[in-house]
């Protein structure tokens, strides 16, 4: 799971990243509410913030404000050392699913955390659809029209991460980092990540006329259904 860290107190950030790091998350920090937006608009998917309200160039609530008219449901997690029924009710009206008040016990934002990402994953789809190729993901079961596509658990995991990318090209980096949960890239790994892209493909595309695996060469590769 990946989770942002907007916070412009550089300490208080690492605090933030190393606590949060260490439970298993990858973390990302933004020290402004620029490099959040770009983050949030990235091909990086991000599963939570955790946002201070403080930012120095503009309002942690103008960088939700923003994510919410983007239609993105990433749960969002407020900081702020503003302890009024005002502040709390303005910040979750502004779409805030949470809201923490400095200091606080790390041992608490742990706990919300867990909480928001359960929550998240209740109203994940239970199904994903691209073109005519539909993704069961309660049941990790694949159609392509009426037929049946068998796969293997790794190239489910593999295709879920395209599809839930659709559109998108994502780079071996991304797909080795969360498909595989692997740190860092290396060579013998994009072997890996080429062999089961090309088995995807032998089940997904073969025998259609449209192909919806891509790859864009000297990135990464594609789901798309193009015009």
């Amino acid at each position: 799971m990946h989770v942002l860290v907007v916070e412009d107190d550089r300490m208080m950030a690492a605090t933030l990243a190393k606590g949060i790091g260490e439970e298993g998350y990858r973390v990302t920090i933004c020290g402004t509410a620029g490099e959040a937006l770009q983050q949030v608009a990235s091909d990086d998917p991000i599963d939570l913030a955790i946002l201070d309200i403080g930012l120095p160039d503009r309002s942690g609530l103008d960088v939700l404000l923003a994510i919410r008219a983007q239609k993105r449901s990433i749960p969002v997690i407020l900081l702020t050392a503003r302890d009024t029924v005002r502040d709390r009710v303005k910040g979750l009206d502004a779409g805030a699913d949470d809201y923490l008040v400095k200091p606080f016990a790390f041992a608490e934002l742990l706990a919300r955390i867990r909480a928001r990402l359960r929550q998240a994953e209740v109203l994940r789809p239970a199904f994903l659809q691209v073109g005519e190729l539909t993704i069961d993901v309660l049941q990790r079961h694949v159609l392509r029209g009426s037929r049946t596509i068998d796969l293997t658990s790794q190239e489910f995991d593999l295709l879920y991460y395209l599809a839930i990318n659709a559109g998108k090209t994502v780079s071996r980096e991304m797909i080795a980092r969360d498909v595989w949960h692997v740190a860092s890239r290396a060579t013998p790994l994009d072997n890996v990540i080429a062999v089961h892209v090309s088995h995807l493909r032998a089940k997904v595309d073969k025998g259609f006329a449209r192909e919806l695996i891509q790859t864009v060469w000297g990135v990464g590769f594609s789901l798309r259904v193009d015009e």
